[in-house]
């Protein structure tokens, strides 16, 4: 019989962690007497960051005596106590290889349904003090489990814990945890623990993503989909032609100097540019999105003018036809999805290049598919591609145009050069009826896709369905980082390191290794250069990135290796000059 050894609870405190705070409720410790178990958490308790931890389907966390056990003697620790690894309910007698996925338990009145393995992030080991701890629950495959609340009552140490039914294909938490987290996805394993009614939302898609998977995609069921890149490093493409877009933007078309076919790529997908900006500095890089069709025998981008912009001035002032460019392939997430779902394009200035080239796919495969194309511009003649876009949609018979224009010229026409005065507001969003089932791909300043992100949500759109691509770095993820101060991708403070050169393509920075750093992961922070990563042991892969140009090692070697072209951040260090795609 299973015992409830002791009840945990904690509620979320700041905690000082390597200079930073993080917000955390990760600190339990036992309580006596009963305790009220209710539907979201049990009284006192609480968790610091509700993305990761907490909510029904992870209202109560379980580990086990055993595990105490065996950390003790892995460790060679004497101080674990319950609550250290941050459960609110510490058992003997319910193993992770044993207990299931839709396992049902009574203690006393409360019945609980298990639900996933515990989420891997870096709070447990900051608890332990033990930064590794993430990577070893998952390969010792001792993780501890979620449940939900499907009857609540009081709970107090001491009380018997009943199985009253088992959950359906019998898919152990431990097993469940390897599936996802670990080599190895057998189609058949993935099948039936997908099916699971009681499974967590978040693991039956993480699940079904490994089952749709590339083998060359790495772990889809924790990044995704994006295919690898078609060449390694960068090649050297030749400019076919220039052409002013608009009087802010040019763009260029690329292709190979031997005339040989170009790879495809997906709708939506950018390239990164190597260019000599300065004869007596080291190259530049920058991330430009493709704006023509895929399968063309050319890639095109389209580059707007910057005043501050040594690249955009560059290319500008001194690209031409005939010039050899060195490129790296096509890459990247942001991509157009081949659902039946309606989907809407919505881009504000030269946003609208990856848009564009989704908006061709479409028109080429003669789709079906209600589309929306929603484009903000300042005037008729700072919108580039706007007559390519017309014959565009006139391809697509169930195709609907919506343009704002924030400050029109006399010579732009109500009606046909724009449709509405004004910048694309959430107020405009909410007025056009938009379809809540559609796929959204949103481009454009950063503040932009915030304001246009948020009012989708309010307009009953499924965060989910909403995907945003940004020219520059991407949008940090850092959880439980709380009061961070926001700076400029910078150089690491202090003497200059000796090392390689870690080029960060996005951030338009460049800075010496430095043997200080035992990750890039802490290299890209030192810089300020926005990341994102969660459990930072090689286990969760949200810091997985690609990797333009270089070599990398492990000292840590990851769980699972990324996907091809890609590399984990915060398990690597440069072997050489290396060029990061952050």
């Amino acid at each position: 019989m299973a015992t409830l050894v002791s009840v945990n609870v904690g509620a979320p405190q700041d905690v000082l962690w390597s200079g930073r705070t993080v917000h955390t409720g990760a600190w339990k410790a036992p309580v006596t007497g009963p305790r009220m178990v209710r539907r979201l958490n049990i009284d006192g308790d609480g968790q610091g960051d509700l993305g990761g931890h907490g909510g029904e389907n992870r209202a109560v966390l379980v580990y086990q005596v055993a595990s105490y056990d065996h950390w003790a003697t892995v460790l060679g620790r004497d101080d674990l106590t319950p609550g250290a690894f941050g459960e609110n309910l510490t058992v003997d007698g319910l193993p992770d290889d044993e207990v299931c996925i839709g396992d049902r338990y009574r203690i006393g009145d409360v019945v609980l349904e298990v639900t996933q393995p515990r989420v891997t992030c870096y709070r447990v080991g900051m608890r332990l003090v033990e930064p590794r701890m993430a990577a070893l629950l998952v390969s010792h495959h001792r993780p501890g489990f979620y449940c939900r609340v499907l009857t609540e009552g009081e709970l107090v140490a001491g009380q018997d814990i009943v199985k009253i039914e088992d959950g359906p294909h019998q898919v152990s938490v431990a097993e469940i945890d390897a599936l996802l987290y670990l080599p190895g996805h057998p189609r058949d394993a993935l099948e039936r623990a997908a099916s699971i009614p009681a499974l967590s939302p978040g693991w039956k898609t993480s699940l079904q993503s490994l089952l749709e998977q590339d083998a060359k995609t790495g772990n889809s069921g924790l990044t995704g989909l994006a295919p690898p890149p078609a060449w390694p490093g960068f090649r050297s493409l030749a400019v076919t032609a220039v052409h002013d877009e608009s009087q802010q933007v040019r763009s260029v078309s690329l292709a190979d100097p031997t005339a040989a076919a170009l790879p495809e790529w997906l709708a939506g997908q950018s390239i990164v540019l190597r260019l000599p900006v300065d004869p007596d500095g080291p190259p530049l890089v920058r991330n430009y999105s493709l704006s023509n069709q895929p399968g063309a025998a050319e890639y095109r981008i389209a580059v707007k003018r910057e005043s501050m912009g040594a690249v955009s001035r560059y290319i500008h002032d001194h690209v031409k036809a005939g010039d050899l460019i060195e490129v790296a392939a096509p890459r990247g997430s942001f991509f157009l999805d081949d659902s039946p779902q309606p989907v809407i394009l919505i881009s504000a200035g030269v946003g609208v290049t990856p848009v564009l080239s989704m908006l061709h796919s479409l028109a080429e495969s003669a789709s079906q598919r209600p589309i929306w194309w929603l484009h903000g511009a300042r005037n008729g003649a700072e919108n580039p591609f706007a007559g390519e876009v017309l014959a565009l949609l006139k391809r697509l018979p169930h195709s609907r145009s919506h343009v704002f224009f924030s400050s029109p010229d006399a010579a732009d026409r109500l009606g046909a050069d724009y449709d509405q005065r004004g910048r694309l507001s959430p107020q405009g969003l909410r007025d056009l009826g938009l379809p809540v089932e559609a796929q959204v791909f949103v481009c454009g300043p950063e503040p932009f896709m915030d304001v246009v992100s948020d009012a989708l949500v309010a307009c009953g759109f499924d965060t989910r369905t909403i995907h945003s691509e940004r020219f520059g770095a991407h949008t940090a993820i850092t959880p439980g980082i709380v009061g961070a101060a926001t700076r400029a991708p910078h150089a690491p403070e202090g003497p200059p390191g000796s090392g390689p050169s870690v080029q960060f393509a996005r951030s338009a920075l460049s800075a010496r290794w430095r043997d200080s750093d035992t990750s890039l992961l802490e290299f890209a922070e030192a810089c300020d250069v926005p990341t994102q990563w969660s459990c930072r042991t090689g286990v969760c892969h949200t810091c997985e990135t690609a990797l333009l140009a270089g070599r990398v090692r492990y000292d840590l070697e990851p769980l699972e290796p990324p996907a091809e072209g890609n590399i984990l951040l915060c398990v690597a260090t440069p072997a050489e000059d290396v060029v990061v795609d952050l």
